[in-house]
């Protein structure tokens, strides 16, 4: 009979189980590194343990991003993880699908210079509304210097805007004219600028789709206004586009609605590929009209990474890999199937709107015609025996995330509830939210607690 040495290592080693392992019979450390390495396998089971408690991305109705990707972009992502993108020299191609992402929405928002059009990649659309604002000032500023003037109070107007608008006025020293919200508006009125507009702005700021309600504000009665106000006055005000929601829906939705380079007055626009661009989280774009708009001194030449490459952004490094899955995007869905994908969320956006109207309680600010594949609304009784604090409470019961908040000045008690249908929001499962929010509805309106029976239980 043949003999076999034994390997004694492998019978003496412990079961190796991953929830058996000495880590995973303790607390992860919390404020200090461990001492000594583990298991990569038992790290990453815990790690995701603690992640399951994370709400599911698919029922978050309250965020913009994407939340859904075919593998093929899973597949470019990983692909692209060791990929600099502020390193142009060493990643070329990775460097040339930026460009190519540039020049595809210069010429999707009709820019009259599409082959030498400036623009670039970003963070998301916070970092590019920042760089197209730093342009508008550095201009504004070159301006008044070269006419012996005063260039130390730069102000931005605009209304209901992002938090990034108050982030670069505060970063950036410029002051920023938020215009209050009129009785029946959800964003800025052209007759309003007049108010707020002097020689020293250095810009007025267009939302195309306004992050409270979802609609769009005015962007060609807004230049038409400015216009006017140059004429009277020698004001020549620019207007940058925060297009960060609707860049990517209006050319396919709306496509004769006049809001982008069109627009004469339109300096730079900026958007969000990880939002309506369908590319996963990490990337935002910002165009200029022409180059000339964009100020050589802000533009600075790197050598040291090799080559002679010239940036423009608030940070360094930063992956390509959602640029990248951006151009997969683009290229895998083409003019068409953006717009295919669109009118089937405004469709089913519609369908929820209707709902929300017909189950009493509500008012619609905005049913989903129009703008973005979006809803949102208001109680109809201000003495409502419950608030949409509470309705988004229930909600969250099943595990949906549809936010309630105030609106802006001058319309802070108005209180509104809003519910973004995105890129895998099927029709199926905005019928679902529907009798979610029904039922909600029925039990604060019966202000008693669930019978017994309808109570949720546990039936095994």
């Amino acid at each position: 009979m043949a003999l076999h040495e034994t390997n004694r290592e492998e019978t003496e080693r412990p079961f190796a189980d991953i929830y058996a392992t000495p880590v995973s019979r303790e607390a992860l450390p919390k404020y200090r590194m461990p001492d000594g390495t583990s298991d990569p396998r038992t790290i990453r089971a815990l790690i995701q343990d603690e992640l399951d408690l994370d709400g599911n991305a698919a029922q978050n109705l309250a965020t913009f991003c994407t939340t859904w990707s075919e593998p093929e972009v899973h597949a470019l992502m990983d692909a692209s993880l060791n990929k600099n993108m502020i390193d142009k020299d060493e990643y070329p191609q990775t460097a040339e699908i930026e460009s190519r992402c540039v020049h595809i929405l210069a010429d999707l928002w009709h820019a009259p210079e599409g082959a030498t059009t400036m623009g670039c990649s970003t963070t998301g659309s916070s970092e590019a509304a920042m760089l197209g604002g730093l342009a508008l000032k550095w201009r504004w500023r070159a301006r008044r210097q070269a006419e012996g003037k005063p260039a130390d109070r730069p102000n931005l107007v605009c209304g209901p805007v992002q938090v990034c608008w108050e982030k670069f006025a505060r970063y950036f020293d410029v002051e920023l004219r938020q215009v209050p919200l009129e009785p029946d508006a959800t964003g800025l009125r052209p007759h309003q600028l007049r108010q707020y507009v002097d020689e020293n702005t250095i810009g007025v700021v267009a939302i195309l789709g306004v992050t409270y309600t979802c609609d769009y504000e005015p962007v060609r009665a807004i230049a038409e206004e400015l216009d006017a106000i140059a004429a009277d006055t020698g004001f020549d005000v620019p207007v940058h586009v925060d297009a960060a929601s609707g860049g990517f829906v209006a050319p396919f939705l709306q496509p004769d609605l006049v809001w982008d380079f069109q627009v004469p007055r339109v300096a730079s626009i900026n958007t969000s590929g990880h939002k309506y661009g369908m590319a996963p989280l990490g990337v935002g774009w910002v165009v200029w009209r022409s180059p000339e708009l964009l100020p050589e001194e802000l533009v600075f030449k790197v050598s040291y990474l090799g080559g002679d490459m010239p940036t423009f952004a608030l940070n360094f490094s930063r992956p390509g890999g959602a640029v990248i899955a951006q151009y997969y995007t683009m290229l895998r869905l083409g003019r068409q199937g953006y717009q295919h994908v669109y009118e089937a969320a405004a469709a089913s956006a519609r369908a929820l709107g209707r709902a929300v109207a017909g189950m009493g309680p509500f008012t619609l600010l905005y049913d989903g015609h129009g703008a973005l594949p979006a809803v949102s609304w208001t109680l109809t009784d201000p003495a409502s025996p419950f608030t949409l604090y509470d309705v988004g409470d229930q909600l969250r019961l099943r595990g949906w995330q549809v936010p309630a908040y105030p609106l802006p000045a001058d319309r802070e008690e108005t209180v509104i509830q809003r519910a973004l249908i995105r890129h895998g929001i099927s029709h199926d499962k905005v019928a679902l939210l529907a009798a979610d929010l029904q039922t909600a509805v029925d039990r604060l309106t019966s202000g008693r607690a669930p019978a017994p029976e309808d109570r949720p239980a546990f039936h095994h």
